[in-house]
């Protein structure tokens, strides 16, 4: 990092404002169930470029001109929209699914476009790769004008720009028909016509962005930090601004370590040629590692998170079963020994660990107090249990009313319900139950505790995520 030079900086900015462009249209494609059409379209431009360099030739056009060049990416968009419009006939028509009509149209356009090559371009070298595979290293030497901005950068950030006010002006409805057409139909959109729009605003970018950057990243940015948006966040809004911030990232942070990963690693194991590696490659990587990240330590959805916020619950709900079963022990007169304590509900190799802890926890919180071998609620701890057995058992009588159950059916629901009670739905199961004394079984059913004096055995409780699921 200490060589960092301007053409670094350029770089980089120029394969982030590409990622970022093609990140918004990327969104949406992977909330309609359209992923891979980045990776169709990288085949079902050919076609298209085909024809567009014959249509130049036939008019006299030199291939390396300006204007040859912008027919080549206007037949690339051309292309792009065709593939749409064939794979929705198809899938309309031929009763196929999405993503096989996809597949069948890319690999045929993609057929046809070798076969003119075949027929009309045989002895022309062709080089889709101005198109396709396009390398940022070498698209920031092109500069705009007497200036040092490289052109990939200028047009990958118009289009950044482009793609951002038409979401802006057109978010609605593009957000019904990406999650109900029917509905957005029958609030006057037409949900064809948007889908054509964005396929024409995704044909262009993506096209664009392959001259500047190539298919590896294009294809990855599409869909990677979309998808490591929603493992994040359920609104909209948000995963959208989320994805264009990781995609903006992973340009910046894929050239850097493009320049120090390489021989970092390798150097030290004798490859002392290698310097560097390709821009685009190491940051579709990082795209790679932002979605692992996401998917394990993501809030919402991440897979150890996700793991010690049930472990969390669990622990909450063995704490409150022990304060449970020291109330109807003490309610019967009877001592409580702590080894006599068991956690029934619980796995049973796990039962032992989360007895100890939650005893440890109770006593913390000055919730439980020990006199030798015994153990026995302090007034706190007595309120708290007092709450969670007044949930339980005016569950037992609710569910007693409403449904036909047996005595013997009411205690084991109950016994899960009790933990995700709050003091309102208890307030409303109290005045629609007439403030029954007693429950089913003829056990008195604890008054109203104060919420001041009751203290939650986990301040940060699971409950609402609970209620959720």
């Amino acid at each position: 990092m200490f060589g960092w030079t301007s053409l670094d900086t350029w770089i980089a900015c120029t394969a982030a404002l590409a990622a970022m462009s093609c990140a918004i249209p990327g969104t949406f494609l992977v909330l309609r169930k359209q992923s891979m059409l980045g990776d169709a379209l990288s085949h079902t431009v050919l076609p298209g470029i085909v024809a567009a360099f014959l249509f130049a030739g036939a008019f006299g056009g030199d291939s390396n001109s300006p204007t040859s060049h912008s027919l080549l990416l206007l037949g690339a968009v051309v292309s792009g929209l065709v593939t749409t419009f064939l794979s929705e006939t198809v899938r309309k028509l031929g009763g196929v699914e999405d993503s096989a009509a996809l597949g069948i149209v890319y690999t045929s356009l993609f057929a046809f476009g070798l076969l003119l090559i075949r027929l009309f371009a045989d002895s022309v070298h062709l080089d889709a790769d101005c198109v396709l595979f396009g390398a940022v290293e070498t698209a920031v030497l092109e500069t705009w004008g007497n200036t040092n901005i490289p052109s990939a950068m200028l047009l990958n950030g118009g289009l950044l720009i482009v793609n951002t006010l038409l979401v802006l002006l057109c978010f609605k409805e593009l957000r019904l028909t990406a999650f109900d057409p029917a509905l957005g139909a029958s609030l006057g959109i037409r949900p064809a016509l948007v889908t054509y729009g964005l396929m024409a605003m995704t044909s262009l970018t993506l096209v664009a962005a392959f001259e500047s950057v190539g298919l590896i990243l294009v294809v990855t940015v599409l869909v990677t930090p979309a998808s490591t948006a929603l493992l994040l966040s359920d609104r909209l809004s948000v995963v959208l601004v989320s994805s264009v911030v990781i995609a903006g990232l992973a340009g910046f942070v894929g050239h850097a370590s493009s320049i120090m990963i390489p021989s970092l690693v390798f150097q030290p194991l004798g490859f002392t040629t290698v310097s560097d590696s390709s821009t685009a490659g190491m940051a579709a990587l990082v795209c790679g590692v932002f979605f692992a990240l996401a998917f394990l330590f993501g809030r919402r959805r991440g897979l150890v998170t996700s793991v010690l916020r049930n472990w969390k619950l669990s622990f909450r709900i063995a704490c409150e079963d022990l304060l449970g079963l020291m109330y109807r022990s003490e309610e019967a007169a009877q001592a409580v020994k702590k080894s006599e304590l068991a956690l029934h509900d619980h796995h049973a190799w796990l039962a032992p660990v989360f007895r100890r802890l939650a005893f440890w926890r109770l006593t913390k919180l000055g919730l439980v107090a020990t006199e030798g071998a015994t153990c026995k609620l302090t007034p706190t701890g007595h309120e708290t249990a007092e709450r969670l057995v007044r949930s339980h058992r005016l569950w037992e009588s609710y569910m007693a009313r409403h449904f036909s159950l047996p005595g013997d059916h009411l205690h084991a629901p109950a016994a899960r319900v009790e933990h995700f009670l709050d003091e309102n739905l208890l307030a409303e199961l109290d005045r629609e139950l007439d403030r029954p004394g007693a429950d089913p079984h003829g056990r008195s059913i604890p008054t109203t505790t104060s919420p001041a004096t009751a203290q939650p055995v986990d301040s940060n409780s699971d409950g609402a995520d609970a209620r959720r699921g």
